[in-house]
């Protein structure tokens, strides 16, 4: 008589297959890594695109006409390339949208973090990023046929074009990125370092001022880069309600034309491929990766620096 514990094949036990499971591993481990690959190799190609269209472009213009010339007109037969036409455009309608956003998020995201009942934090918060879903064409089309002539009639010289109201507009629609980024940085900040404050006497508008906002300053810092970023990268709103006249200067309430418009503009087909004004555009657009790349930079750097750790 067999006194031993039972076989396995008497047991009945399920037994994995272990070589077919590493076999499936592998293909997904596969697949993951392919995805990953065309990802970077996306990426290294329209670097790469840039990098070769803007060589070509600075071997007909040099790069200090680049940076020196006083206009922008690389479609007109006297042409000229002064690229801080663009910056200056591009860099008023994101000013504007920086005053509108930044601190409507963060005081947003204070809200919900530290006032708002669960129940309406639960409701507002996805309400709030749902604006994040809207097409910029429409915030476009909202900033040139209701914005601005809501503004005309208290704004004397606003044309009808103009860096005001695509700014406002441009602003509105990176609040979700704000106030959503900075209530994760907010909410994530221990609850014991709110009683500490509290026991220690302070207000909970003290709480917030001195000790939770500062303990996710880094979080915080970084929402503010990014949404400056993607202001700078809209395409559709400044197109449409900033107009595209490339003037140099900060009136708000003239036309302006961004980086991006004029690559809209060029990029319409009426260009011939080829061409030095084709190849413009190629110039502005490594001209705008290269300052969002800084930004992005400087937000991960801002983040690894500043970031609190709490046991």
């Amino acid at each position: 008589m067999n006194s031993g514990l039972p076989s396995e094949q008497s047991s009945g036990l399920w037994q994995p297959n272990r070589q077919r499971s590493k076999r499936t591993e592998g293909i997904v481990k596969f697949i993951f890594g392919a995805f990953a690959l065309i990802s970077v190799v996306t990426t290294f190609g329209i670097v790469l695109t840039l990098i070769f269209e803007t060589f070509e472009f600075f071997q007909e213009v040099p790069f200090w006409r680049f940076l020196t010339d006083r206009q922008w007109t690389p479609l007109f037969s006297n042409a000229q390339y002064g690229i801080w036409v663009l910056i200056s455009a591009t860099l008023l309608t994101t000013g504007i949208a920086i005053l509108v956003a930044l601190p409507l998020g963060l005081l947003a995201a204070i809200y919900l973090s530290e006032y708002a009942n669960p129940k309406i934090r639960k409701w507002l918060k996805p309400a709030l990023e749902i604006l994040a879903g809207v097409p910029s064409v429409v915030f476009g089309y909202f900033a040139l046929l209701t914005v601005t002539p809501f503004l005309q009639r208290f704004i004397p010289g606003l044309q009808g074009f103009n860096a005001l109201s695509a700014g406002l507009i441009l602003g509105v629609s990176i609040i979700p990125l704000v106030a959503s980024l900075s209530e994760d940085a907010i909410y994530s900040v221990p609850n014991s370092l709110r009683q500490g404050a509290y026991a220690i006497g302070a207000t909970k508008r003290e709480t917030i001022t001195s000790v939770v906002v500062p303990a996710a300053l880094s979080g915080i810092v970084a929402s503010f880069i990014l949404a400056v970023s993607r202001a700078i990268g809209e395409t559709m709103i400044v197109s449409l309600a900033a107009g595209q006249n490339p003037t140099l200067g900060f009136n708000p309430l003239v036309p302006v034309m961004t980086m991006t418009a004029f690559i809209v503009q060029v990029s319409l087909g009426d260009t011939p491929a080829g061409s030095l004004a084709y190849k413009s555009i190629f110039a502005v657009g490594m001209t705008l990766f290269l300052m969002t790349l800084v930004l992005n930079i400087l937000s991960f750097w801002v983040v690894r620096r500043f970031r609190e750790k709490y046991e």
